[in-house]
């Protein structure tokens, strides 16, 4: 899927969740790939006589009308697009009496696999949500002796999970404990610890179907201690692809070990998005000639056909998005889409939230 593309169909999900009937008087039709589309007009010409048996009034003509305009809509397709469709409809208008029948027609950017018909007092878009779903997630740890914390990076997003902590004393001494004695407790401390770790990393990776793989990180030799000692099940052993050194084994821990495994994760979202980034901030700071940001001035620069990489944060609204795509389109530019869920795209937002790298240095005016 497209990252445009794919942007551009989580707006239309997001604008169709904010709509809510007053009466159960949104249709939602999905009409699933290589299915006959006369078959479903039909259907829905059968489902307006229904509809006459509505009770309000003023509901079963608002149901009329949206089934009317969707049975109008279908036939304008010569056939059904390749992975099917999907149609939106119903009274949106926020004002009682002044009904407002909106349609939403939406070629799914996957093969849809269902096919059903509701009327509803919101639009079904759970289909549409499981496309746009990060479909590959990575385990992430790191520990130390003192505690140990784990988490996931699902696309752009790093969630915590669990933080746990050993308890185990410093290398000094409590008053009247031999070295040796003390020793063995610190010991006895530690691999309950890993065994603790284990279990944890158990409780919260195990029954994850999408989980591919498990990167683990630390300081010291504990993250390799643990790996030898801690009984970790061999399901999750298995999934380890990367054991790196890092600073710290706290959530700070965590987005260094992101930032540490650019080799093992180069095709996930957050990496490209950081990697897109850095550049974009190296160019200003090295070449800002060769940089443009802010809707007015990037919209200049594309319609001078200089734009190379266009980037955008996906809080830019979907009208502006939509002509920036046309343009950036008409010269063949890139297009990338800058989420909120790193430094490095808040960071993005708060200069302009639009931004462009040039194929060639231009006057801003």
């Amino acid at each position: 899927m497209k990252e445009a593309e794919k942007q551009k169909l989580k707006s239309i999900v997001e604008e169709l969740e904010n709509y809510k009937g007053r009466h159960t008087e949104l249709i939602t039709v999905y009409i699933s790939a290589g299915a006959n589309i006369n078959q479903t007009g039909s259907q829905l010409i059968s489902e307006q006589s229904t509809a006459q048996n509505i009770k309000s009034k003023t509901t079963r003509n608002n149901v009329i009308d949206a089934l009317e305009k969707i049975i109008r809509h279908l036939k304008l397709y010569k056939k059904l697009p390749e992975n099917g469709l999907a149609i939106f409809c119903g009274n949106v208008s926020r004002k009682e009496g002044q009904p407002d029948i909106k349609l939403w027609a939406i070629e799914p950017l996957q093969p849809l696999r269902v096919k059903f018909y509701r009327c509803d007092q919101t639009f079904v878009l759970e289909p549409l949500k499981e496309m746009l779903a990060v479909k590959e997630i990575y385990g992430l740890i790191v520990i130390d002796r003192k505690e140990a914390t784990f988490a996931l990076l699902e696309g752009k997003s790093i969630r915590i999970l669990r933080h746990l902590t050993s308890g185990i004393p410093g290398k000094q001494r409590a008053g009247g404990q031999s070295a040796l004695r003390f020793e063995r407790l610190r010991e006895g401390m530690k691999k309950e610890f890993f065994r603790r770790v284990s279990g944890g990393a158990k409780e919260v990776f195990f029954n994850r179907p999408k989980l591919k793989s498990i990167i683990v990180g630390g300081p010291g030799p504990a993250k390799e201690d643990w790996l030898k000692e801690g009984q970790l099940i061999t399901a999750l052993r298995d999934k380890i692809i990367a054991v790196k050194d890092i600073g710290y084994a706290d959530e700070h821990g965590i987005e260094l070990l992101v930032e540490a495994s650019y080799d093992v994760l180069a095709k996930q979202e957050i990496i490209k998005e950081k990697a897109l980034l850095e550049k974009f901030f190296n160019t200003l700071g090295k070449e800002p000639e060769k940089i443009t940001y802010g809707l007015e001035n990037v919209k200049k620069a594309l319609e001078r056909g200089a734009v190379e990489l266009l980037l955008v944060s996906t809080s830019t609204d979907r009208k502006t998005i939509e002509d920036l795509e046309k343009k950036a389109k008409a010269i063949s530019a890139e297009v990338h889409f800058v989420s909120e869920e790193t430094n490095e795209g808040i960071q993005f937002k708060n200069l302009a939230g639009v931004g462009a790298i040039l194929r060639f240095a231009i006057w801003n005016k």
